[in-house]
């Protein structure tokens, strides 16, 4: 399962280095997969590499650069760990949008990317000039803050946008998980949005120059969920928060799918372990259609139908 997901995004989704996916005295490790995709056979394969730069390619034919693999497989990973989407901090749920934003159109990786490489550099800047705002890294500085600006309401935007289409979707998704209508809100909360990221960035340069930090932008936004007019990560019991990181999972899928036209494939990491049976069974039944890949420790939850079974012990792999 963690080699499907890892051809769709190029990382591990339970948050591995690359290189810790390669055996211990290898220098590399390989994933591939064979499937179809609008009718044509697809043959995908990832050279993870122990040191330096891995390879990747489709059909047989290398990729120039390994991002470029990003969209030939799409899916939706449901893992026991999604609760910190609802009580963890905001790095997770900017990070959820982001993946959603990523398989909905693979091109915005490298905004994404550059994002971070922009900040890097600033940072690093706010740093150096030590609390003093002298005439060369003010000059600098203008540089990166123009590159920052632009980057990071690009990124707000999109971010918005996605939020705006996400909240009728994980309002149904909800009702169906819990299996009652509780009205679920969900907000972008970027404060800077409302002046402008100059304005704001303006106005925040004492603080930042004095503690040598970006304090403002799109890498401080969070995604705020409230249900029943709550806030649900203070005011939500345990269920309820589980139910609403499934369905902020089921949300993304369906409007993932509805960007693309076509459904991700569905990898659900022994999720069933963490639910009650009423749960479970709400999700079993509420399951978008398309393929989806069942992972459990603990044998299959009532009412699952699979079509293939496959048993794992012992690092060997034998059908049921």
């Amino acid at each position: 399962m963690e080699a499907i997901g890892y051809l769709a995004t190029l990382s591990s989704f339970r948050g591995a280095p690359s290189d810790a996916l390669v055996r211990s005295g290898a220098s590399s490790a390989i994933v591939r997969a064979e499937g179809e995709r609008e009718g044509r056979q697809l043959l995908i394969e990832a050279e993870i590499a122990a040191t330096g730069r891995g390879r990747v390619q489709v059909n047989k034919q290398k990729l120039a650069r390994t991002r470029d693999l990003l969209g030939a497989l799409r899916v939706s990973v449901f893992a026991p760990d999604d609760l910190e989407l609802v009580k963890g901090g905001p790095a997770e749920r900017r990070r959820y949008l982001d993946d959603a934003l990523v398989a909905r159109r693979p091109a915005f990786d490298s905004l994404r990317s550059d994002l971070d490489r922009i900040l890097r550099q600033r940072n690093a800047l706010l740093k150096q000039a030590g609390g003093r705002l002298s005439p060369e890294v003010e000059a600098t500085l203008m540089v990166w803050d123009a590159k920052f600006i632009e980057t990071g309401e690009a990124l707000a935007d999109a971010r918005y946008e996605l939020v705006q289409e996400l909240g009728p979707a994980l309002d149904l998704a909800y009702s169906q998980v819990a299996g009652r209508p509780v009205p679920v809100t969900v907000s972008y909360d970027a404060p800077w949005r409302e002046q402008g990221l100059a304005a704001a960035l303006e106005a925040a340069r004492r603080d930042e120059l004095r503690r040598g930090v970006s304090l403002v932008g799109p890498h401080r936004d969070d995604l705020v969920l409230h249900l029943d007019q709550l806030p649900s990560r203070t005011h939500a019991s345990q269920g309820e928060q589980r139910s609403l990181a499934l369905s902020l999972r089921l949300g993304a899928h369906r409007v993932v799918t509805d960007a693309t036209g076509s459904p991700p494939i569905l990898l659900l990491d022994d999720v069933f372990s963490e639910l009650d049976p009423d749960r479970s069974a709400a999700l079993l039944e509420h399951l978008p259609p398309g393929q989806t890949v069942l992972s459990s420790a603990a044998g299959l939850p009532p009412g699952a139908s699979p079509e293939l079974v496959l048993r794992v012990s012992n690092a060997t792999i034998r059908p049921e």
